[in-house]
């Protein structure tokens, strides 16, 4: 694979770990506000003090945030990212308001970050799946998407998420095999390797294996 394609798969792994981290981000916040103080005369750190990850904020690109690793613990919950993509063929690119529409076909919404979503009933805070764009920072101007040509996608999910992880890498995948055909590109891996079934099998059994070491945890 040329560099062109390298540069492309390299923005959707920033975007989607962006996301990734201003949710872990967020639901840290909300823990943080649910629990007592233990201090009362706590001195709060002077600006230049504060902790980096209180510096992520919705307008911050997600692009621009450090990555972790794929499978990382926070507090007592291990999650994991899941990312396949969708990539326009012969290096071309892919008409965007053709896109939104095919998303939009198959059940996803625009909403949390600028990115589509597909949503487990009407809850916009339980997304199954969700996809972004190649382009920095990842997002979807809709103002302007009938005049854009978008390399590809990038489709993940976060686990442990609203759905069984294995239902929900099913639905990732009739979605990805959807658009494909739809769009007429090509649905590789997070390597950038053409999927195949071997590798689809792989990733499901991966899933079920996270699960369980949840469980048993």
């Amino acid at each position: 694979m040329d560099g062109l394609r390298w540069l492309l798969l390299l923005f959707g792994v920033l975007v989607v770990v962006g996301i990734y981290l201003h949710s872990r981000y967020q639901r840290t916040k909300t823990d943080e506000a649910a629990s007592p103080p233990v201090n009362n005369d706590r001195v709060d750190p002077a600006p230049g003090e504060q902790a980096h990850a209180g510096n992520y904020t919705d307008d911050e690109p997600a692009g621009s945030l450090a990555a972790p690793d794929p499978d990382v613990e926070t507090g007592d919950v291990e999650q994991k990212i899941v990312t396949l993509r969708i990539v326009a063929k012969n290096q071309g690119t892919i008409d965007g308001e053709e896109l939104v529409l095919n998303l939009r076909g198959i059940g996803m919404r625009h909403g949390k970050f600028g990115i589509y979503h597909r949503y487990e009933g009407l809850d916009e805070d339980e997304a199954i799946f969700s996809a972004a764009s190649l382009v920095e920072p990842g997002t979807f101007d809709l103002a302007t998407i009938a005049e854009q040509e978008i390399p590809g996608i990038s489709l993940f999910m976060v686990l442990p998420g609203p759905v069984d992880g294995a239902e929900a890498f099913d639905l990732m995948i009739a979605a990805a095999r959807a658009l494909t055909q739809s769009l007429d590109a090509e649905l590789v891996d997070e390597s950038g390797s053409t999927l195949s079934i071997q590798r689809e099998r792989y990733l499901r059994e991966e899933i079920i294996q996270f699960q369980h070491s949840i469980l048993v945890a």
